[in-house]
């Protein structure tokens, strides 16, 4: 394959992981329907909790329907999903309505998660994958730090012939997941087709019985729990410790996904020069160090640092232990996936037990939370290889 192809096929795929930023938005969306609606912590926080709850049920069974449909295809599902889900709060913001858009989100982007991963790797491969997995983060990342600036934008800007405050974002978005889905439906990407006989939804779920596969399913729930107990909690703690207001502590969030973003760009860089578990290593220190500073911090700017630190040392996290897991059993690489994207139930884990923590002692019972998910990757460290096999 000759690079002017390569190109072609992997800009409509990264395209589609701009897409896949787009469940992101529910970490500032939470904060604004908890101000329209009048919510407690605890009641906020299950409108991230629904979005990864869905990550447990359809994750597997999409691993299993790749087998038969292939990955572009359920990519291209994917993308349907997500536009009905980005269509329903076009028209209001009751409760109602924000879980079922939730949930559809959730849904489409169990689909996409489970099934682009896998699709790059059939246009890059070997030892560039980490690399490429995290560039896909980088783009990624780039939709999620737009979604506060575009709520922010849309709750303090008149937009003609619209009133939709905030939720202008949804609107924006769907633009984008209609041109990725007519650009990738005309794209032709060759798959590498599975080993063996299609695994049933029984053998997918034997696979945790690795312990290799395991320790990465959990690493992913920390990576998620961190990322969306991030997005949903420091907001919260400006405006608990500094009395801010929801449009100036959100800021946060965009500040988060800032360093998140160039974290991934410059990962991308780095791990073709320094191997994946040192990079880890440091990823992992710096989020500790954040952490720590969340909890003895009340200052703006060391809030600030903090929030900038647990951005840029969580975006290289999902793909490291992701390709890792590929890697040790690239045979398996559709089975495997849905079983690490099923670990982004971790998204629902850590919001429900953060919001509890935080109703019960303050935002720093939230921060202690994501503290135990910092700890478990740093003991992930120490069981990354370099390149791993299951035959090795």
């Amino acid at each position: 394959m000759n690079s002017n192809t390569s190109l072609s096929k992997l800009i409509p795929v990264m395209l589609c992981f701009f897409a896949m930023g787009f469940v992101d938005l529910v970490g500032i969306a939470s904060n604004y329907v908890k101000a329209d609606l009048g919510l407690t912590d605890s009641q906020a926080n299950i409108f991230p909790s629904l979005v990864f709850f869905w990550f447990l049920i359809f994750s597997v069974p999409t691993g299993m329907l790749m087998n038969r449909i292939g990955q572009r295809k359920t990519v291209l599902l994917s993308l349907a999903v997500t536009f009905a889900s980005l269509l329903l709060p076009v028209f209001g913001d009751g409760y109602t309505l924000m879980l079922l858009s939730f949930s559809l989100l959730g849904i489409g982007n169990a689909l996409m998660q489970t099934s682009l991963n896998p699709l790059l790797s059939n246009i890059v491969r070997g030892d560039r994958l980490a690399s490429s997995l995290t560039f896909g983060q980088f783009v990624k990342a780039i939709a999620s730090f737009l979604a506060p600036y575009i709520a922010m934008w849309g709750a303090t800007q008149a937009i003609p012939s619209f009133d939709l405050g905030w939720r202008v974002l949804f609107p924006i978005y769907m633009v984008v997941a209609v041109i990725a889905v007519l650009w990738l439906g005309r794209t032709h990407i060759e798959e590498e087709k599975e080993e063996g006989q299609p695994s049933t939804f029984g053998q997918c779920l034997a696979l945790l019985g690795k312990p290799f596969v395991l320790l990465s399913f959990i690493g992913i729930m920390c990576h998620v729990g961190i990322d969306v107990g991030t997005n949903t909690t420091a907001p919260k703690i400006l405006m608990e410790r500094l009395g801010m207001g929801l449009d100036e502590a959100a800021f946060s969030t965009s500040l988060y996904f800032i360093f998140r973003t160039a974290g991934c760009f410059t990962g991308s860089f780095i791990l073709r020069k320094m191997n994946a578990r040192s990079f880890f290593a440091i990823s992992s220190c710096l989020m500790l160090i954040a952490m720590v500073g969340l909890f003895a911090f009340h200052s703006q700017t060391a809030i600030y640092i903090c929030i900038a630190l647990i951005g840029f040392g969580n975006s290289n996290i999902f793909p490291i232990v992701f390709s890792q897991a590929l890697l040790y059993m690239p045979g398996k690489k559709n089975e495997v996936s849905g079983l690490m994207i099923m670990g982004l139930f971790g998204g629902t884990v850590f919001p429900l037990a953060m919001g509890l923590a935080s109703d019960a002692v303050g935002q720093s019972g939230a921060v202690a939370v994501m503290t135990v998910g910092v700890l478990y990757l740093l003991y992930y460290t120490l069981r990354i290889k370099n390149r791993v096999s299951v035959n090795s």
